[in-house]
């Protein structure tokens, strides 16, 4: 038996209260009645977005509404379905069980039904449709990228398939070849009537567009035997602008196949390349996350015009898809699993966003604020980052998050996230100073790089008297440095000497002791005990003093013998005041003498604890210092520390 069908939309414009119902006419031929023609109204077909010859049916409500070119039907029977625009026919459905829906002799994909759908939102398991095993694409991936056959779409797919054994490898090697082979048509997609998008054409030109890619690799597929249907939507792409709404014609092409009796998605054009910032220059960029990509992470940035083919359950509406976050593809391929707020646009409150990511690996990020000057806290975490942001501007300002693995070899950052900060208000009170670094504070990183156990786990020190203790247990056998930073006074020449450093053992301890009120950035350096170079930035922390009457001397100057171990007990101060007696006391090791040298020599002796003690007056002299005899029988002194006396 014969049977066709065709959609058609009627719409009321007379009656305000009409609505618009679309309808799938059945015609079953029988002996008794003739139905002489079926013709569809020019008005009618003007109103439906999508117009092409030949009938577009694939039997899953995808129908794209043109004007029937067979012959004339006959029959007495004429069955008027009446179904919503994005549900499957039932009659449809009836026709697809087992067989698949017949026309013209060829069989048709059967449309997606429950047993293709997968849960939304993502379940954060795995990226594709299907659990796979790259590796086992090895040599298949490296034999498709070599093939240069052009001659004819056919001969391409035979020799493709040389290799390929299953429907997977088949599409496989398909989707490959296209990714390395087809560069977009940048120039092409200015002028689409000129083009041809036939998959001869697209394969003669090396080049395309969407509906070159989607084409060419749906015909690919029939001529391997893969069901593949040819699927349009709307795609937030190049030129995307966060919480844009979508309306008009679909702007994108992209794939289904199916493969072990479920549908799946790929998206050839994106797996490809990138096109540059300025929409002038294509690069081959081959992207794993295009190819069979879970559905629930699809619809991130692809909207079928047909919600059927989102594969999901339950589907995602369009205003859902428009105010969705996007993620982009380095997101998930770098392990990323959520991002908080789940909205693009995000509202300060009392001058304040936040931002927090999850991983499923320990990650390094970076962020930047297009358009105002900000003051950030980042912080690592094993399993993502936290970020406190404080915009110093009013308006509208594109926040972008950049991330790496750790153990990536690459230096770049690639961006996982953009976010619209609309900023209300500014917090005047915020101040960090230039030199803080982001991430601030101890983390898994600086575990990594040797620093444990930190007596301060957060990345602020908060102190009221302007002194603080920091210290470490180090896991590796480091040579450490560390610096002090203000924007409010210059502390280039006293940086390192508002710090006392004193090591014991695998132990490390500063004593900071602050110059005034105000924010400080406290940075830690470290390098091999073992090795000559420079030392490496590690990490910083933010210190806060409020009490405006904190004002501390600096440290004494302390000289390349001051030794690890060598621990300052008093005087603390690198000023003394004049004409007074000063009471020396210092943990000293692997020493023979040492003394005080000011107007005159004062020896200092060794207690029972192990303390080097003793005392001299600083009348008449306008420094101090402390010297050491490291061995009996040296001739010399060495110097260690050095005390500034202070003017009468």
């Amino acid at each position: 038996m014969e049977l066709a069908g065709f959609t058609c939309t009627m719409e009321f414009h007379k009656d305000p209260s009409a609505v618009a119902l679309e309808m799938l006419l059945i015609v079953q031929p029988e002996k008794r009645k003739t139905v002489q023609k079926l013709q569809i109204d020019k008005q009618t077909e003007s109103h439906t977005p999508h117009q092409s010859q030949g009938f577009q049916g694939d039997g899953n409500g995808n129908n794209k509404l043109q004007q029937y070119r067979g012959n004339d039907l006959h029959g007495t029977h004429v069955t008027v379905e009446v179904h919503a625009r994005n549900s499957t026919p039932q009659l449809f459905k009836k026709l697809s069980l087992g067989k698949g829906f017949q026309d013209n002799g060829k069989r048709r994909p059967r449309p997606p039904g429950s047993k293709d759908q997968h849960a939304y939102p993502w379940d954060k398991s795995c990226l594709k449709s299907i659990p796979l095993d790259l590796k086992q694409f090895e040599k298949l991936d490296a034999y498709a990228i070599k093939v240069t056959t052009k001659s004819s779409v056919e001969e391409l797919v035979k020799t493709l398939l040389r290799v390929a054994h299953n429907d997977l490898e088949k599409v496989r090697a398909i989707w490959t070849w296209i990714c390395h082979h087809i560069a977009y048509d940048i120039v092409g997609f200015f002028h689409k009537d000129e083009q041809s998008f036939k998959p001869k054409d697209v394969l003669h030109s090396g080049k395309s567009i969407c509906e070159g890619y989607a084409g060419l690799f749906e015909q690919m597929c029939s001529l391997a035997g893969v069901q593949c249907m040819n699927l349009s939507g709307y795609s937030k792409g190049h030129g995307y602008r966060t919480g844009q709404t979508f309306t008009g014609e679909c702007d994108h092409a992209w794939n289904a196949v199916y493969l072990d009796g479920r549908w799946h998605l790929v998206d050839s054009t994106w797996g490809s390349g990138t096109i540059d910032d300025c929409f002038s220059k294509f690069t081959f960029r081959y992207n794993e996350f295009y190819f069979l990509t879970h559905p629930a992470l699809f619809i991130n940035n692809h909207f079928p015009d047909n919600s059927n083919w989102q594969l999901l359950k339950p589907t995602v509406t369009l205003k859902q898809f428009e105010s969705n976050m996007l993620y982009k593809s380095d997101f998930y391929k770098m392990g990323l699993l959520a991002a908080h707020p789940e909205t693009p646009i995000i509202q300060t409150v009392n001058g304040k966003v936040t931002v927090a990511v999850e991983s499923r690996f320990p990650m390094l990020f970076m962020c930047e604020l297009k358009g105002a000057k900000e003051y950030s806290l980042m912080t690592l975490k094993k399993n993502g980052m936290n970020l406190e942001l404080y915009p110093q501007k009013t308006g509208s300002h594109k926040l972008q998050i950049y991330a790496k693995p750790f153990k990536s070899s690459e230096e770049v950052y690639n961006c996982v996230l953009e976010y619209i900060l609309e900023c209300s208000s500014v917090d005047r009170t915020i101040c960090f100073p230039k030199e803080l670094h982001q991430p601030v504070g101890p983390s898994w990183f600086t575990e990594r790089e040797g620093f444990l156990k930190p007596s301060h786990r957060g990345p602020i020190i908060h102190t009221n008297d302007g002194r603080c203790d920091v210290n470490f247990i180090l896991s590796k056998d480091l040579s450490v440095l560390a610096s002090l930073h203000s924007d409010s006074i210059s502390l280039t020449d006293d940086k390192k000497r508002h710090i006392l450093q004193v090591c014991q053992g695998n132990r490390v301890e500063f004593k900071i002791h602050l110059p005034h009120a105000g924010n400080f950035v406290f940075k830690i350096f470290a390098k091999k005990k073992s090795s000559p170079g420079n030392y490496n930035y590690i990490f910083n922390y933010l210190i806060f003093c409020p009490n405006t009457e904190v004002k501390w001397p600096a440290f004494p100057q302390n000289y390349s013998k001051w030794a690890e171990g060598y621990e300052l007990v008093e005087p603390l101060a690198g000023s003394l005041p004049a004409d007074r007696n000063i009471k020396f006391k210092l943990k000293l090791h692997s020493i023979a003498k040492a003394f005080v040298q000011c107007e005159k020599t004062c020896p200092l002796s060794l207690s029972k604890d192990g303390y080097w003690e003793g005392s001299c007056s600083t009348s008449g002299c306008t420094e101090v210092y402390v010297m050491v005899l490291e061995n009996a029988n040296h001739k010399f002194y060495s110097q260690i520390l050095k005390y500034e006396v202070e003017p009468q």
